[in-house]
Parts: C-alpha cells; sequence; structure tokens
C-alpha cells in the first residue's frame, strides 16, 4: 500500500496529540485507533522517522527532541494530548539505573514540557524499573510538579499480555489530567485474551508449508518474554539478553537472531532446530496488527529496533481510551483522592523536600514512627542522592542531619551536559 493511501485513515470526533521520543509509531498508532490525532510527531532516529513519514502524513520533526532547533513547544499550547515514551535506559533494569544522572533521561523534562505546553492531557510510559523502590524520590518529584502545575497524576503497570498481545511487556505509564477531567478518568482494565506466541504466528510459520508448524505452535503455546529492541552501543538483532533468549529456546524459538525467511516445507523439527523470527513475526507479537499495514525503514536491524522498543498498539489504545473517556466524560465520575492513592512514593523524600533547611535523623525516625529504622533511612537517603544532592552532615556531639539540594536530572537547562553527550553520541543513542 503506498503512503499516500495510508495517509488517508484519519480519526473522527480526534482530539490533538503531539508525541514526543514517538519511535516508529506504536503508541501513536494505538493513539489514532483511540481517536487522537497528531499535530506532531517528535522523534531522533533516521529510520524511525521516516517509518512515521511513510505510513502517515503526520508532521514529523527529526532531531533531538530536547533542542529548540527541532521544534517551537510553545507553537503547540493548549494541545489535548502531550504523550511520549522518552528513553528507558536511565530506569531499566538490566542497565545501571542511573536515573537523573544518565544522560539520556527526559522524564523530568517532559514534565516541564507540560508547563510549557499546558496540554489537557499527558501521557508518558517507561519500562518496569522507574516503578521500584528506587526511583521513589524521582517519582515523588514527578507527581509533585505536576500537582504544582495544575494536574492529577498516576501510575500504573500494565502487562501488554492484558491487552490482546502475546508478551508480557510490562509498562509503567503515567498519566495526568486537569481536575475537571481526572475526576472521570479510569485505568483501561485487563481483557486478557489468552493469546499465545503459537496462535498468534502459527499461519506465519506454516506459510511455506512447514510440515512440523503445528507441532512448533504447540511448544510455543504460552505468552512470550518481553521483547527487547536492544542498543545501538552493541550487537545487532536477537530477542534480548541470556535469560530472554532461555525463555523463547523454551517457547521453540532461537533468540540468537532475526530470520529472513519463515521456514520451508522440510524444515527439521523445532525440537531440534527451532526456528528463529521473522520482521513481520516480531511486529505482531508487539501488537501490530495485519491490517495495519505498517512498514517499517531500514535494514533488518534497524527494523527490528524500532518494533522491539516500541510502545504496544493495543495498550497505548487502551489508554488512549480511557483518556479520551475522561474528556467526553461518558463514564462514571469518581472522587479524586481515589485516583491517586499511591501518590505518595517516598515519605522520606517528602519530609526532606517540606524542610527549610536541614533535619536530624531521629525526626526523620519520628515523623515515620517506626516505618523504618536508621539503616533503612540510610539506605534510602542513598537512592535519593542519586538523584538529587543531599548534605549530609555528621555532628561532633553526635546524629546526622540531612538537607535536600538541587534535583540532578535535566529539565531543559541550556547549559546541561547532556546536550553534548546528545551531539556527540546521536548515532548511538537508543
Amino acid at each position: 500500500m503506498s503512503a499516500a493511501h495510508k495517509s488517508e485513515k484519519k480519526p473522527t470526533n480526534s482530539y490533538s496529540v503531539v508525541e514526543i521520543c514517538a519511535g516508529a509509531g506504536g503508541q501513536a498508532l494505538g493513539l489514532e485507533k483511540a481517536g487522537f490525532e497528531h499535530s506532531l510527531a517528535v522523534e531522533l532516529d533516521k529510520f524511525a522517522s521516516q517509518t512515521l513519514r511513510d505510513n502517515r502524513d503526520w508532521e514529523v520533526a527529526e532531531g533531538d527532541v530536547a533542542n529548540r532547533s527541532t521544534w517551537n513547544p510553545g507553537a503547540y499550547e493548549g494541545v489535548d494530548l502531550l504523550a511520549g515514551g522518552v528513553p528507558c535506559p536511565p530506569f531499566s533494569i538490566a542497565g545501571k539505573q542511573l536515573g537523573a544522572s544518565d544522560e539520556r533521561d527526559l522524564f523530568a523534562w517532559a514534565i516541564e514540557l507540560t508547563g510549557v505546553m499546558k496540554p489537557r492531557a499527558l501521557m508518558l510510559e517507561n519500562v518496569r524499573g522507574l516503578s521500584t523502590p528506587r526511583f521513589g524520590a524521582y517519582r515523588q518529584r514527578i507527581l509533585d510538579r505536576l500537582a504544582e502545575l495544575g494536574y492529577v497524576a498516576d501510575w500504573q503497570l500494565l502487562h501488554a499480555s492484558d491487552f490482546g498481545v502475546a508478551q508480557l511487556r510490562p509498562r509503567f505509564v503515567l498519566v495526568a489530567l486537569r481536575e475537571d477531567d481526572a475526576s472521570y478518568f479510569h485505568w483501561p482494565v485487563a481483557s486478557p485474551t489468552g493469546l499465545t506466541v503459537g496462535t498468534v504466528l502459527h499461519d506465519l510459520m506454516a506459510s511455506r508449508g512447514w510440515v512440523y508448524a503445528d507441532a512448533w505452535a504447540e511448544m510455543a503455546n504460552d505468552i512470550g518474554p518481553t521483547l527487547v529492541g536492544g542498543s545501538k552501543k552493541h550487537g545487532g538483532a536477537d530477542l534480548g539478553p541470556t535469560r530472554a533468549k532461555r525463555a523463547w529456546l523454551e517457547l521453540g524459538v532461537d533468540g540468537k537472531g532475526i530470520a529472513n525467511e519463515v521456514p520451508e516445507r522440510r524444515a527439521r523439527h523445532p525440537k531440534n532446530v527451532p526456528p528463529k523470527l521473522t520482521i513481520e513475526m516480531v511486529a505482531r507479537l508487539q501488537g501490530w496488527a495485519d491490517e495495519d499495514e505498517w512498514d517499517f525503514a531500514g535494514g533488518k536491524t534497524a527494523k527490528y529496533r524500532q518494533i522491539g522498543n516500541a510502545f504496544p498498539p493495543p495498550v497505548a489504545q487502551a489508554v488512549g481510551t480511557s483518556i479520551k473517556a475522561a474528556f467526553d466524560k461518558t463514564v462514571e465520575k469518581r472522587d479524586l483522592p481515589e485516583l491517586a492513592t499511591a501518590s505518595v512514593h517516598d515519605p522520606i523524600y517528602q519530609i526532606l523536600s517540606s524542610t527549610d533547611g536541614a533535619i536530624a535523623a531521629e525526626k526523620i525516625l519520628a515523623i515515620l514512627n517506626g516505618a523504618v529504622d536508621l539503616s533503612g533511612l540510610e539506605r534510602r537517603i542513598a537512592h535519593i542522592s542519586r538523584d538529587f544532592a543531599v548534605d549530609i552532615a555528621v555532628h561532633p556531639k553526635g546524629g546526622v542531619t540531612y538537607e535536600l539540594g538541587n534535583f540532578k536530572g535535566f529539565t531543559g537547562q541550556e547549559d546541561h551536559h547532556r546536550h553534548d553527550y546528545i551531539a556527540a553520541n546521536r548515532s548511538r543513542v537508543s
């Protein structure tokens, strides 16, 4: 199908969306199906940018999303939805979890962008690592800042397998809305379909007449592990680290690479020679449907990375549908406190951030009333110190005081070192 024909697909009664770090369009496609129309998509990678252009006639700004020469956020003030999947490596359990100290971190910057663009709603997704205790203070700062900007925000861990995708793929999603809309927002309800890798891919595995396609589908009768897009710094197209490859092997899949073709008729039994997945198979496992007719630009490795790093369209559609329902007021209204039952992500950070000057460890422990002991407090301070400057003073007569300093992350500073890093490593930034 030609790109021109594809671009004719337009949602009706749609709301506008600007998407940052748009990737290959997984989130974009899902939001389109939910009723959002893109005013702009911003993406750094040249292949992903071309993918977006090839499939829709959206305006695409290619370049560093935080560079003013790439686009002008102020020109989109009042957009209905600001959405994106900012870089995952700063929070990934598979990485060093540097958080705010990672030059690629754009989460805090995206929150400040909300203050500039004043969207009706914000939707950001990231890896499960951001939901861990390590980033409690980081999350707390995000919620507090959004409240200052006039938004009610909440986080939810969503699994792609609960929304018709045959892989686990947990994603930590932040949604923030203005108070009037927030009282109508409900997180999408999980609706598992029972799809497995075998049921989703059987027809493709059998498309060249492979005699063992049925046997393979029986081996692959389970949800797949999370697809890993891989880093541009090293490696090619494969299904992830060693543990992921072992999990795929249990499903009869060789995860050491991506195949150019599906198995031929007389290919060996999958117990002896497990087949590799093709690009088409990976896209289907990530939630792209055949009727989407979505083309990916670049060679095999570039295509795989785009797909593997994507937000599954069905999950994006589910969240987008919930946001649109809140806009339209077509669902039950709730009291706002119910939307933020987990709003206190780090009580120690809250104490430090609300204290003018230094505070003694003993006082913090007293406020927490036994919820944590001194060693636990010290561990939490160590975590907080990775994302914030913390002045720790040990007094001669005994006792320790803590004083919270500046946030270490990038929030838009023109002189921040991340600009030099991105400029020097653009081709390697994932």
